[in-house]
């Protein structure tokens, strides 16, 4: 009965420490801290460039009329992709890749990973990268979290799998059912300045349907913005770059060398 009782109540002590542990990232969520004490982790980068993102593709309905924007402004971006996504347009997929876009991982389902645990969390990221990376053949090395909350078990598995996880420091709300083109291009400029990640969505696989026509609408006036403040646009694999961006990387009037 004694030995009962002393296990229930280690139990009582350890179990919530074990939940504590395991939400203790879940702080980084708060984007005003995480800007200022967290600036890896919110994606900032040099003073002189945005890095534009995307979330929740490939989407075969959403995501070409993006692709076409994007070459028709000489721009690269960086597209975090769900596994469960991919698999249902790998010839998309393939076509981002072939296009230049940085190929990264937003997980295999989209699911806040603060409801599960360390193997769960493993496995989930681990399929998302080895499909995504056997696509386009070449390992992503990037990671954003579905609703960008992360975890303690993210942190290890993403160690172990060779990932960097990567937040924002401005988003449009586009997933929004009330957004619009221009709530969509005035809640990122709010944020906007140079060595900003900004987030945005390609898909309304979990957003408001429809919600995508509003990203697509704004985004040609956030490109502007970004060029009257003088800001280059490119994907976050040249977000830290101080020397000449990459052989063969488009030249174009937001992204020069």
């Amino acid at each position: 009965m004694t030995t009962a009782r002393t296990l229930l109540r280690a139990g009582a002590v350890t179990l919530p420490a074990l939940a504590a542990f395991h939400a203790a990232p879940v702080i980084s969520t708060f984007g005003p801290l995480r800007n200022r004490l967290m600036p890896r982790l919110s994606g900032q980068g040099r003073s002189d460039h945005v890095a534009l993102t995307f979330d929740d593709g490939p989407d075969h309905l959403s995501t070409p009329h993006f692709l076409r924007l994007l070459e028709a402004r000489e721009l690269r971006a960086t597209f975090f992709l769900l596994g469960s996504m991919a698999v249902r347009s790998p010839q998309l997929v393939k076509a981002m890749s072939a296009a230049g876009h940085e190929i990264a991982v937003h997980g295999w389902a989209h699911r806040p990973l603060l409801l599960r645990g360390p193997r769960a969390t493993y496995d989930d990221l681990a399929r998302a990268r080895d499909t995504i990376g056997n696509l386009t053949g070449t390992q992503p090395r990037l990671f954003r979290p579905p609703y960008g909350v992360m975890t303690t078990g993210t942190y290890l598995a993403c160690r172990r799998l060779g990932l960097t996880p990567v937040l924002w420091s401005a988003w449009g709300e586009d997933w929004r059912a009330r957004a619009t083109p221009d709530s969509v291009h005035d809640t990122v400029v709010r944020d906007l300045r140079g060595g900003a990640t900004i987030l945005l969505h390609d898909s309304d696989c979990t957003s408001a349907t429809g919600s995508w026509r509003n990203t697509l609408g704004a985004l040609p006036r956030i490109l502007d913005s970004c060029r009257e403040s003088g800001l280059r646009v490119g994907p976050l694999r040249d977000h830290t770059r101080t020397g000449p961006v990459e052989r063969g990387a488009p030249a174009g009037p937001f992204y020069r060398p």
